[in-house]
C-alpha cells in the first residue's frame, strides 16, 4: 500500500515537473517572439526604407533654379542638398520628416515668394550618408551643418527653418541652442520621444524592449529627446506651430503641449480632420499664405 502511494506521488511529480517545464519554456517562447518582434519594429524606425526619386523631381519643374550642394555634419556624415540663393536677404531651412526626403514642392513655396531655399536629405533616409535614424536626436546635427553652410553664403542677413514631423523636432533642438535661427515654423513635431513612443506603440507589452532596443543601438535615451524641453529656450525668437487633429502618428495632444510652454511670441494653426503633416496638402493655399506671411514679418519685419 505504501508502495504504491509512493509510486502515486513520484507520478504526480512527474506530471508536475513536467507542466512546469511545459510553461517555462511556453513563456520563454512567448517572450522571445515578443522580443523579436519589437526589434523588428525598432529596425525599421532606426533604418527606414531610403525613398527613391524621380528624375524629375527636383524644384526645376517648378521653374526654381537651384545647386546640388553636400554638407557635412560635425560627426562627419555627408548629406545631399538644394540650395537656392536668396533675393530678400533671408534664407529657409527645410527639414522633411522621418521616412521621407526632400520636397521641391515646399522648396518652391518659399523659393516663389523671394527666399533663399536649403533642403537636405536627413542622415539615413534619401540621397545622404548614414545608416541610423534617431528621430531627431542626432538628425539636429544635420539642421547645424545647414545652418553653418547658410551662415557663410552671401546675401544671407536672417535665417528661419521649417521642419515637418522629425524634422520639427531637429529643428527645435538645434534652434534651442542656436540663436542664428531667428524664426522656427514647426508641422506635425511630437512634444516627447516617450509620449511618441506610447502613441505609435499598440499593445503595452511591447514597450519595453522596444525602448531597450532603440536606447541600445542609438545611444540616445528616451528622457534625452524632450521638445517641450528645448522650445522655452526659442522665446524670444518667433515660433509657429502646426498640427492636424487627426494625426494618427503622433499625439493629437503633442501641438497644445508645446504651445503652452513656448514663449511668445507664439502662433497655433490646428485643423479637424487634418492626418499627419497634412496641413499643406489639405489647405495648399492657406498653408502658404500664414506661413510664409509668418517669415515675412518676423523675419523680413514686413508687417501688414
Amino acid at each position: 500500500m505504501v508502495r504504491k502511494d509512493r509510486m502515486g506521488m513520484k507520478e504526480k511529480r512527474y506530471w508536475f515537473n513536467l507542466m512546469v517545464f511545459f510553461l517555462i519554456v511556453s513563456g520563454m517562447a512567448i517572450v522571445f517572439v515578443i522580443a523579436l518582434a519589437s526589434y523588428n519594429s525598432t529596425k525599421g524606425y532606426l533604418h527606414p526604407q531610403r525613398q527613391q526619386r524621380l528624375e524629375d523631381d527636383t524644384p526645376e519643374k517648378y521653374g526654381i533654379a537651384y545647386e546640388n550642394v553636400r554638407l557635412v555634419t560635425s560627426d562627419g556624415i555627408e548629406l545631399a542638398a538644394w540650395y537656392t540663393p536668396s533675393e530678400n536677404g533671408a534664407l529657409i531651412l527645410v527639414a522633411h520628416g522621418h521616412s521621407d526626403m526632400r520636397s521641391p514642392m515646399l522648396y518652391a513655396m518659399y523659393a516663389q515668394n523671394g527666399y533663399g531655399v536649403l533642403a537636405w536629405d536627413f542622415r539615413a533616409h534619401g540621397e545622404s550618408g548614414g545608416e541610423l535614424s534617431t528621430l531627431g536626436y542626432y538628425e539636429a546635427l544635420d539642421v547645424e551643418a545647414a545652418l553653418e553652410y547658410g551662415l557663410r553664403q552671401a546675401n544671407v542677413e536672417h535665417i528661419g527653418a521649417w521642419g515637418g514631423s522629425m524634422g520639427g523636432v531637429a529643428v527645435l533642438e538645434t534652434a534651442s541652442r542656436r540663436d542664428e535661427i531667428e524664426v522656427v515654423v514647426i508641422d506635425s513635431a511630437f512634444a516627447t520621444l516617450e509620449d511618441e513612443l506610447k502613441w505609435v506603440v499598440t499593445s503595452n507589452i511591447f514597450l519595453p524592449f522596444i525602448r531597450f532596443f532603440a536606447e541600445k543601438e542609438t545611444g540616445v535615451k528616451m528622457e534625452m529627446l524632450r521638445p517641450v524641453d528645448r522650445i522655452k529656450a526659442i522665446s524670444p525668437r518667433p515660433i509657429m506651430i502646426i498640427h492636424g487633429e487627426g494625426d494618427n502618428v503622433i499625439p493629437v495632444d503633442s501641438a497644445q503641449k508645446l504651445y503652452e510652454v513656448a514663449g511668445n511670441p507664439r502662433y497655433l494653426w490646428t485643423e479637424a480632420g487634418v492626418n499627419h503633416a497634412g496641413m499643406y496638402s489639405m489647405y495648399p493655399e492657406m498653408y502658404e499664405e500664414r506661413v510664409v506671411n509668418f517669415f515675412d514679418v518676423y523675419l523680413l519685419q514686413i508687417h501688414e
